[in-house]
C-alpha cells in the first residue's frame, strides 16, 4: 500500500480484529463516512481479506469503482469488469477454479500466496521463485495500471 501511496493514491488500511476481516466485515462503513472528501473508492484485499472485500462490494454496488484482490477470488454478486485478481503461480493456498469468472487475472510468475503480505511463510502455501519485493512490485504496477484505466474510461462517459 505505500507503494500505491507514493503515486498520490490515498490507501487506507483498516486494522482488524485478529488480523481477518471476517471480525469485521462492515469495517468500511466508518472509513467511507469519515472520509467524505473521497469521491473514487476501491476496495480489497488478501486471501480471506479479499473475499470479504468482495462481499462488502457486492452488498455496496455503487460505492465503489474497483475491487482489487490479491490471492483471493471474487465472492458475491460483483461487476466482474469491475474486479483485478492477481495471484501467483506458486500460490498453493488459492483455488485457480473459483478465479475463472473474473474478467482481469494476472498471475505473478514464480510469485506465491504470502508474497502479497509481510508475514512470513503460510502452511500450504507454495515456495516463491521471485523475492517478495518483486512480486509486490508487480502487483504495484498492476494495481496502478488497473485504477488509470478504470478513472480514463470513468471521465470518457
Amino acid at each position: 500500500m505505500s507503494k500505491i501511496s507514493s503515486h498520490g493514491i490515498t490507501c487506507i488500511l483498516v486494522k482488524m480484529p485478529f488480523h481477518l476481516a471476517v471480525f469485521n466485515p462492515s469495517a468500511a462503513d466508518k472509513i467511507m463516512e469519515g472520509n467524505p472528501d473521497i469521491k473514487n473508492w476501491y476496495i480489497g484485499g488478501h486471501s480471506l481479506g479479499g473475499a470479504m472485500a468482495s462481499s462488502y462490494m457486492a452488498s455496496h454496488p455503487d460505492s465503489f469503482n474497483g475491487l482489487i484482490l490479491l490471492g483471493a477470488y471474487p465472492y458475491g454478486d460483483i461487476d466482474t469488469q469491475k474486479a483485478l485478481v492477481l495471484y501467483g503461480t506458486m500460490d498453493g493456498v488459492l483455488s485457480r477454479e473459483k478465479i475463472k469468472e473474473a474478467a482481469d487475472v494476472i498471475p505473478i510468475e514464480g510469485g506465491n500466496h504470502a508474497g502479497f503480505g509481510n508475514y512470513g511463510r503460510q502452511k500450504g502455501d507454495g515456495v516463491s521463485l521471485i523475492s517478495g519485493e518483486d512480486q509486490q512490485e508487480i502487483t504495484t504496477d498492476a494495481i496502478l495500471k488497473f485504477i488509470t484505466q478504470i478513472e480514463k474510461e470513468k471521465s470518457s462517459q
